[in-house]
């Protein structure tokens, strides 16, 4: 869909433990950019598996809510909620 941004959760295929929270436009070329090692964070445990995505009409409040995701309360929350 376009005009959304998107909060989402990958899991690792190789450790199901590994979870990694971003934030994108083109949700689909994100996980590809992920899935090709191009991102620092998430090469080494590839492949990621989109677990989560929550779609956003505001860029302010996508973003407010991958930086909550980030912390240790919003992690918590991630891993009872979703």
């Amino acid at each position: 869909m376009k005009n959304f941004f998107y909060v989402y959760i990958l899991v690792s295929h190789a450790n199901e433990q590994k979870h990694y929270s971003g934030f994108a436009t083109d949700l689909e070329e994100r996980l590809l950019r992920h899935n090709r090692g191009a991102c620092p964070h998430t090469a080494k445990d590839r492949p990621w598996r989109i677990e989560t995505a929550i779609a956003f009409r505001s860029r302010t409040k996508a973003q407010a809510f991958e930086r909550y995701l980030k912390t240790g309360s919003g992690r918590e929350f991630a891993r009872r909620h979703f």
